[in-house]
């Protein structure tokens, strides 16, 4: 078990157990689509070799040295506190190797996990001055978490790869080739916060602090002012409100985000708390490190198709409804869709008598079988 710390100068909760989990795989916590994205990459032939000949060309050396030279080491004589909840974390997760932690002067809440050879983690200063203890316990988690997915490296050829774009910029096709990439790894990574939001709730233990860490970073260090099932009805509104203009306005709005909206996080998060899976784990039935090497591709991306039908099929986005319906072969196809862009319908013509054998309802293939990917 792992207690809590206290140390002079810093208003501690008081010390408490918490559960361990030895050997647990990434696996037990990681999104399916996180999941399935990664066993599919550790299974590639050559995969770690290709990364590390790409680590000459990436600017991993120098952001080690940077932060040594301009950061704080997090260590016994240096924030000790938080060198506590970063040991507490490996112990937890059974991370056997420390990460190196830093602590960086920057008033805006953040915090990272980063390396190709090995993982550091960094956190601002303004992310230390915002989040009580264990607030702060389930951020080092978050972060331990990515380290233990193996996600810092991906994260450090996002970071480059980001760079890259602005510097070639002036090239149209080059910038377009880089940007696809660049894009695409967003959308991973978006999920990955998800596994790794998972992870801290299973380091800290308090799903009450780990809601309360996710409303500062929307709202301020202001929680009189803020609640959190005010907090979580938001996300139900945000993904509810609207039509179809507004759920095309909010796949263009979060795909230049690195991470998911801090609502849609708070629910996420809350959602899981309350399952099925998060339950076996805190009852010690989780999969194992040890069977890593047995896991499945494909069961994987089956259980991540399966996730994202479940997520379409309940989602109450207007898009994803509209989605779900024509998967159930649901008719009146252009009805829907006129009725979903609400204000345009208004002076879109009204629907007509068919006038024309091919102006007939029904599917262009002659059959009711909805379409499916290959």
């Amino acid at each position: 078990m792992s207690d809590g710390h206290q140390q002079n100068g810093h208003e501690n909760v008081p010390s408490r157990q918490r559960r361990r989990f030895p050997g647990i795989s990434s696996r037990a916590y990681e999104h399916p689509a996180d999941r399935s994205a990664l066993v599919a990459l550790r299974k590639l032939s050559g995969f770690d070799t290709v990364f590390k000949a790409l680590s000459g060309l990436l600017p991993e050396r120098s952001l080690r040295l940077l932060f040594l030279s301009d950061s704080v080491r997090v260590s016994d004589q240096q924030f000790a506190h938080l060198n506590d909840m970063l040991r507490d974390a490996c112990y937890i997760l059974d991370l056997e190797k420390v990460p190196p932690m830093y602590v960086n002067q920057d008033p805006q809440p953040n915090a990272m996990c980063i390396g190709l050879d090995e993982p550091i983690i960094v956190v601002t200063t303004g992310l230390v001055e915002l989040l009580d203890e264990e607030e702060m316990r389930a951020v080092i988690g978050h972060e331990v978490g990515h380290a233990l997915s193996g996600h810092s490296v991906y994260r450090t050829i996002l970071l480059f790869l980001t760079s890259l774009a602005l510097k070639v910029a002036w090239i149209p096709l080059g910038n377009l080739a880089i940007m696809a990439i660049v894009t695409a790894l967003r959308e991973w990574f978006r999920k990955s916060e998800l596994s790794a939001d998972r992870a801290g709730l299973l380091v800290g233990q308090d799903l009450t602090a780990s809601m309360r860490g996710l409303m500062k970073l929307a709202g301020g260090n202001h929680l009189h002012e803020m609640n959190v099932d005010s907090f979580l009805k938001q996300a139900e509104e945000y993904e509810a409100g609207g039509d179809l203009r507004d759920s095309v306005l909010k796949i263009l709005n979060v795909l230049p985000r690195s991470h998911p909206f801090t609502t849609i996080r708070a629910a996420e998060l809350k959602k899981w708390s309350e399952s099925r899976d998060h339950q076996r784990i805190m009852d010690g039935h989780y999969p194992r490190r040890a069977e890593d090497k047995d896991t499945s591709v494909t069961d994987s991306f089956r259980e991540s198709a399966s996730s994202y039908a479940s997520n379409v099929k309940s989602s109450k986005d207007p898009l994803m409804k509209l989605v779900s319906d024509l998967a159930g072969g649901a008719g009146d196809l252009g009805g829907r869709v006129r009725r979903g862009f609400g204000g345009f319908a208004s002076s879109a013509p009204q629907d007509r008598p068919p006038t024309d054998p091919t102006d007939e309802p029904g599917p262009a293939n002659g059959t009711d079988t909805p379409p499916r990917d290959n």
